[in-house]
């Protein structure tokens, strides 16, 4: 064969197989694909149908809205967020190019997917198409909002084999395993209106039993300190001693309390545990500056009054056995602990083996324990305020 005839074939033959591979996966080509006119928009209409906001959130970019309808945005009111995950980009990506080389010609089937799994998520979704339907757009609105919360917590929560959500508006706790499914609800008592329950993104990190009460200074100050100069008893009445600087214990009728102000007050008070300790028998830490944990409490009787918000911020919980049992994911506690109490206990901590995400979100919109949509009252007046 004439070298310029095999060079031909030979040229032939790498034309042919170039371009029957397929192009290179590129962050670039990725982008260009998803950018495609007709591709946005579809991206576009699918996130607004979900209660996305597409202005906000296609200024991220086509990634930025497939982030969005998986993983959401920090929802509103959140004081404090213990750390942010970063959101499943290879997930996210794998998804992308699912949409753009045409594997499954539904992209409304792969955007799916990419959603919370939860079935109450589920649930909202199907309310929020129907009140969109209906032209309620406000209380579309405000379902939006709860489903943007529960993809934040599907973002937050990866890996995780359990989690809890309180919402204060509503005054509730659910339990939900890795898959959404609720598996635990009560109620629960938060903050009132001049001392409202912050919004916390966290995780719980050890049970305390029988614990001790460290009143938080401003309860002490403002609260109690008149009521201990006009009874030199309270304290002692209501099993509360004083702690000093060192952590030593302080006779209180040695302290002269016409003195003790907010820029003068070198002690604090501890309730001694027991039944009668206003945490109760039961504390769940978690993580945050804020002075907030989940407790028993020694007044159960306001459980059973729809007016919930009672609190000075933490909150009280309508069953706390099963809550402590849900946590540590194993048998602590029996469900009769809170009232067989032990006398003379001393408090006790169980570490918890695995970090259990806890959200106290203020949710307008939810799902009950029977299956039907509730709206809630702006309790704090929060939603007033922002607009």
């Amino acid at each position: 064969m004439k070298p310029i005839i095999r060079y031909t074939l030979l040229s032939l033959s790498i034309f042919i197989f170039n371009g029957c591979r397929k192009p290179e996966r590129t962050e670039e080509l990725l982008l260009e694909k998803l950018q495609d006119k007709k591709t946005y928009a579809t991206l576009l209409s699918y996130s607004h149908a979900i209660g996305i906001d597409t202005a906000r959130a296609a200024k991220k970019g086509p990634l930025g809205l497939l982030e969005e309808i998986s993983y959401g945005h920090k929802p509103r009111y959140i004081r404090y967020t213990a750390k942010v995950l970063l959101p499943d980009s290879a997930r996210i990506r794998e998804a992308a190019w699912e949409v753009v080389e045409g594997k499954n010609k539904n992209i409304d089937d792969v955007l799916a997917r990419l959603e919370p799994s939860f079935p109450v998520y589920s649930q909202l979704k199907s309310h929020y198409t129907r009140f969109i339907k209906d032209g309620q757009a406000d209380s579309a609105a405000i379902i939006a909002e709860s489903l943007n919360a529960y993809r934040w917590m599907n973002r937050q929560a990866q890996g995780a084999e359990r989690m809890v959500l309180v919402n204060s508006r509503g005054a509730y706790l659910k339990g939900f395993d890795s898959t959404g499914a609720q598996k635990l609800s009560m109620r629960v008592i938060v903050g009132k209106a001049d001392s409202p329950t912050p919004g916390i993104d966290t995780y719980a990190t050890n049970i305390i039993m029988y614990p001790y009460w460290n009143v938080p200074t401003n309860i002490a100050l403002r609260e109690m300190l008149p009521k201990i100069r006009e009874d030199e008893d309270y304290l002692e009445d209501n099993g509360m001693a004083v702690i000093d600087t060192k952590g030593d214990s302080v006779d209180a009728r040695s302290i002269n309390w016409d003195e003790i102000s907010e820029d003068n007050f070198p002690y604090r008070f501890r309730q001694d545990n027991g039944e009668d300790n206003s945490l109760g028998l039961m504390k769940v830490n978690i993580k945050n500056p804020l002075a907030i944990y989940l407790h028993d409490t020694n007044v159960r009787t306001l459980f059973v009054s729809d007016q919930r918000w009672r609190s000075h911020g933490c909150v009280r919980l309508q069953s706390p056995a099963q809550l402590a049992n849900f946590l540590a994911g194993e048998h602590l506690l029996d469900d009769d602990f809170i009232n067989e109490p032990i006398t003379n206990q001393k408090p006790k901590s169980d570490k918890l083996k695995q970090k259990v995400p806890v959200f106290i979100l203020y949710l307008g919109a939810d799902i009950n324990d029977a299956g039907q949509l509730v709206f809630f009252n702006d309790v704090y007046g929060w939603e007033r305020k922002s607009v």
